[in-house]
């Protein structure tokens, strides 16, 4: 579940409502590559991933979001299935708050339980004549099974083009507090840039991202990333 959730059972960067609605639903998510914070889950891939959540009107809400995954050679976990349960309040008729705690899992190989770990958040939302703007933070103390405290910070930007066609730009960087337990290609940082196009059809909704971090690796470098999901309410 990671901003990209780590965007069966999927989305990111994991897929987290963003308004509260009470029902059960799920979305079904088909994507040319699934892209933690700009680095590749899937070893440049293409990835299907799906969520189910359940919300109630006074903004609770839990959930479950799974993905294929291929982290290269010598590694053979393939799914990624995480769990998060937060809330979601509207502090002001500008200002709302989405705060909860997601639990990482993965499966496949003999050591891939080992990568499990905890993660924190809070995404705080501005809504204005201009679009919606976002102020977002994830806190883990066991990255990755590691050990390590390891935070990210967000901000992005959503605004209108015309009806029903949408640009999100979002900058974030991902830190590790203990680079001799958890590193970034040898640094304890990298900065990720993102910029997508968001427009629905016929039910079904598109998103076209191009983005790059600070990083010079085959799986973090510039790329184009196109994903078609579909949301079925129960």
């Amino acid at each position: 579940m990671k901003q990209s959730i780590k965007q069966l059972a999927l989305c990111g960067l994991l897929v987290l409502p963003a308004s509260a609605v009470a029902g059960l639903s799920s979305t079904v998510n088909l994507t040319s590559d699934y892209t933690f914070n700009g680095v590749s889950q899937t070893d440049n891939g293409p990835a299907l991933q799906a969520s189910l959540d359940y919300g109630v009107d006074s903004g609770w809400y839990v959930g479950t979001w799974a993905s294929n995954v291929d982290f290269g050679a010598g590694d053979d976990t393939w799914l990624e299935w995480d769990f998060y349960a937060g809330k979601y309040m509207a502090l002001t008729e500008r200002v709302s708050l989405d705060a909860g705690i997601a639990y990482y899992t993965y499966h496949g190989d003999s050591f891939s339980d080992d990568y499990k770990y905890p993660e924190a958040y809070a995404k705080f939302g501005y809504t204005s004549s201009v679009g919606q703007s976002e102020l977002n933070f994830w806190y883990s103390w066991d990255y990755f099974g590691v050990d390590a405290g390891h935070y990210i910070m967000m901000a992005a930007h959503t605004f209108t083009l015309a009806e029903g066609h949408d640009i999100r730009i979002s900058f974030d960087r991902s830190t590790s507090q203990d680079e001799d337990k958890w590193s970034w290609n040898g640094d304890d940082a990298y900065n990720h840039y993102r910029v997508e196009y968001m427009t629905s059809w016929k039910g079904f909704d598109f998103n076209l991202a191009a983005e790059d971090t600070s990083m010079d690796t085959d799986i973090s470098d510039t790329r184009a990333v196109l994903s078609v999901s579909r949301t079925f309410a129960f």
